[in-house]
């Protein structure tokens, strides 16, 4: 039997793909970047053909490396940056304007106007998605009121929609299959997570033409065969997951009330809560974790939407940081940040704020503050972000945290796992492959072509690395935490 399962890990700033064994183990990865752009000060686009070529080159050049012929690839899980919003056209699968990126504020007004005009409310009772920026109904409204003739072709059926998912989906199979999963559509702010449909209401509301808008199918099946050109056979699309939703998949948290958190270019903190949608009080998101056959697992998330991005930033636009590998090292070269605190809402706060206002802001600097700490303050700030979710996650659900279990990039910085540890009080897992958004993605197809026979089976392949445990006094981690809501408090609004 075929053994192998190759997973599309598209991401904010590169495209990756990893190949895995039945064991859950990666044989083999190949990674391609691609740019950001910034056209104006809050706006975020990608080039949706960029995101093609990469992700194409990284599957081959995986398959290249792994020595395997494409005929032992069982399947393909797809996994991706969410809310990233792109428009093509159905005959030749071409984007017609650049892809508004999940970090885009450019529609912070128009959200603005609909809590206003009274809409916040049922668009929450509908979605479990607060009235944001962040989701996909209002880019892709832009983009049809933006884009010359756009509306008018979609509504003659000419122009497809979809997140990254779709768009990949659509071209691997050269243009056979448009679809997506309820983990993805649960994300565009016009998918019912209760009637688990697009909604007629949403669509009527922001002026979306049903044309344009893909099937949505479980998060474990087949949804379609590769075109044999691009990979040199056809293999199974079986598995398709948003990235947050894969990595809790991944992190095998099948059970109501386990958690995890991923460090990426955001931070996104996601509990199972089973087959109940849990109504948030505390600033969370009700959403679609995945669908399994008929079976539908729900989550509560919380958003951070710049954590790894901010090590980026030092890297890039201050050129404090050679490389992100660096910062370990430099951080931990101070005792702590000497007083600093560094808010990175550099695209406006998520949860459990939701201010897309919101600008970064450094506070406490003196004149003995350095780059080491202003790198720690940084790592701090991906940790105390995260302690904001968790608060709010306890409120909301009622439950005990015992644990949390962590991944992406970031979590490989074990400074960086020990102030999370310190400053949630909780023990903190490192699970022995970090990789767990592609491998959930690659561990839903494998479940969907018969590599793994249930959910048992793939859990048998975990193992936990590392372990950290809280070392830091209480009435330290109290003071800490103060300070780091006193330097909150003076970048809520500040573009505004």
């Amino acid at each position: 039997m075929k053994k192998y399962l190759m997973a599309l890990d598209q991401g904010t700033t590169s495209s990756r793909c990893i190949i895995f064994d039945d064991k859950g183990h990666p044989l083999v990865s190949a990674a391609k970047e691609f740019p950001q752009h910034f056209p104006t000060e809050g706006w975020v686009e990608h080039d949706a053909e960029e995101i093609w070529e990469s992700q194409l080159y990284a599957a081959r050049a995986a398959l290249e490396k792994s020595g395997l012929s494409p005929t032992l690839i069982a399947g393909i899980g797809i996994t991706n940056q969410r809310e990233t919003t792109i428009v093509w056209e159905r005959e030749t699968g071409k984007p017609i304007c650049p892809a508004i990126v999940w970090q885009c504020r450019r529609t912070a007004a128009v959200c603005e106007r609909l809590v206003a005009d009274g809409h916040g409310e049922m668009i929450r009772a509908k979605t479990g998605l607060a009235v944001d920026p962040y989701f996909s109904a209002t880019k892709l409204q832009w983009i049809l009121d933006h884009t010359e003739g756009a509306r008018e072709r979609a509504k003659r059926g000419e122009l497809l929609f979809g997140t990254v998912d779709s768009f990949l989906i659509y071209r691997l199979t050269g243009g056979r299959v448009h679809a997506t999963d309820p983990s993805n559509a649960a994300r565009t702010m016009l998918y019912n997570i209760h009637t688990m449909e697009w909604d007629a209401e949403l669509l009527s509301l922001f002026d979306i033409p049903r044309e344009m808008l893909p099937a949505v199918r479980p998060s474990s099946g087949v949804f379609g065969e590769s075109d044999p050109a691009l990979l040199g056979a056809p293999i199974p699309i079986a598995g398709v997951a948003g990235d947050q939703q894969a990595a809790l998949f991944g992190q095998c948290c099948f059970e109501a009330g386990s958690v995890k958190n991923t460090y990426g270019t955001g931070c996104f903190l996601l509990m199972n809560t089973g087959n109940r949608a849990v109504c948030s009080e505390n600033g969370l998101l009700t959403t679609v974790g995945w669908q399994i056959g008929d079976q539908t697992t729900y989550v509560l998330e919380g958003s951070v939407f710049v954590c790894g991005a901010a090590i980026q930033w030092l890297r890039d636009g201050l050129g404090l940081l050679q490389s992100a590998a660096e910062s370990e090292a430099l951080a931990a070269s101070v005792k702590d940040t000497g007083g600093v605190y560094f808010v990175p809402a550099l695209t406006g706060l998520g949860t459990p704020y939701w201010d897309p206002y919101a600008r970064g802001t450094i506070v406490g600097l003196s004149r003995g503050t350095t780059r080491a700490h202003l790198v720690r303050a940084t790592l701090e700030a991906m940790a105390l972000q995260t302690v904001d979710l968790l608060t709010a996650m306890q409120r909301d659900a009622e439950l005990p945290i015992p644990a949390l279990r962590v991944d992406g990039g970031a979590s490989a910085n074990d400074l960086l796992l020990q102030l999370q540890s310190d400053l949630s009080a909780l023990p903190i897992l490192r699970p022995a492959c970090i990789e767990t958004t592609a491998l959930g993605a690659a561990n839903l197809a494998g479940l969907a072509v018969g590599v793994f026979k249930d959910l048992e089976e793939i859990c048998q392949n975990i193992a936990v690395e590392r372990t950290f445990t809280p070392a830091l006094a209480e009435e330290k981690r109290q003071h800490h935490l103060a300070g780091w809501h006193r330097a909150v408090e003076r970048a809520l609004r500040w573009a505004e």
